[in-house]
C-alpha cells in the first residue's frame, strides 16, 4: 500500500483501534470513515484491507469488525519469533560477507538520517529479519516468520518511535556476532532483540488502552 492517502488512514485507523475510539465489534465502514477522514472509499477501502490481513478486523456475516491484539496473543506471537529467529541466527554465520555489510550500511544511513517517510525503516527491517532468514533454507519456518512479523508490524517506528535507534543499535549488535562467527552470541541477542520489540508493544497497548485484555 504505496499511496499517500492509504497510508494515512491506516495510521488513524490503528490509532483509533488503539486509544478506544474503535473498539473490539465496532463495524469499519469505508463510507462513514471515509467521510470523516474528508477522504474516498478507495483509500480507506485499502487501508482496511491491510488491517483485515494483519488481524486487526474479522469478517462476521456482511460486516467487518474491530478485533483487538490481547496482551496473551502478543506474547505468544514474539516467543514464537524468539525460538525461531534465534535459531535462524545461528544458522545465519553462514551467509557471505557483503549480505552483513549491505544490511550493516543500510541500517547506518538509517541511524544517520532517521526512519523516513516512504517506508524505508520496514524495508530495512524485514529484509534484517528475511535475509538472515533465508539462509535456513527452510520454506516453511520463513512463511511463519512472515506471517508473525505481519500480525505486528503495526507497531512501527510512528507508533513505538521509542524502539526505532534501540532496534537499529541491536541489529548492529547482531550483525558483529555473524562477522565473528559466533553463533551462539547471535542467537540470543537476535531472541532478545525480539523480546525487546515485544516489550515496547505491550508497553504501548497497556498505556493506549488502560490495561490489555486477557
Amino acid at each position: 500500500m504505496s499511496q499517500p492517502l492509504a497510508k494515512k488512514a491506516y495510521g488513524t485507523i490503528i490509532d483509533m483501534i488503539l486509544s478506544g475510539a474503535l473498539m473490539p465489534g465496532d463495524v469499519l465502514q469505508e463510507a462513514k470513515l471515509g467521510e470523516e477522514f474528508s477522504m474516498s472509499r478507495t483509500p480507506v477501502r485499502e487501508a482496511i484491507k491491510r488491517i483485515e490481513a494483519e488481524g486487526l478486523a474479522v469478517q462476521e456475516g456482511r460486516f467487518l469488525k474491530v478485533r483487538r491484539l490481547a496482551a496473551e496473543e502478543v506474547e505468544e506471537i514474539f516467543y514464537l519469533r524468539s525460538v525461531i529467529e534465534g535459531y535462524c541466527a545461528r544458522i545465519a554465520i553462514a551467509a557471505p560477507a557483503y549480505v552483513f555489510d549491505d544490511l550493516e550500511r543500510r541500517i547506518r544511513v538509517l541511524i544517520a538520517t532517521g526512519p523516513g517517510e516512504n517506508g524505508e525503516a520496514l524495508e530495512v527491517d524485514d529484509d534484517f529479519h528475511f535475509w538472515l532468514a533465508n539462509v535456513s533454507g527452510n520454506r516453511t519456518m520463513m512463511r511463519t516468520i512472515g506471517d508473525l512479523r505481519r500480525r505486528t508490524c503495526m507497531f512501527d517506528h510512528s507508533l513505538v518511535p521509542e524502539r526505532f535507534l534501540k532496534g537499529c543499535r541491536e541489529h548492529l549488535e547482531i550483525l558483529d556476532a555473524l562477522r565473528a562467527g559466533d553463533a551462539d552470541a547471535a542467537g540470543s541477542l537476535m531472541s532478545r532483540h525480539v523480546l525487546n520489540a515485544r516489550d515496547a508493544i505491550l508497553e504501548k497497548l497497556d498505556a493506549s488502552s488502560g490495561g490489555l485484555p486477557r
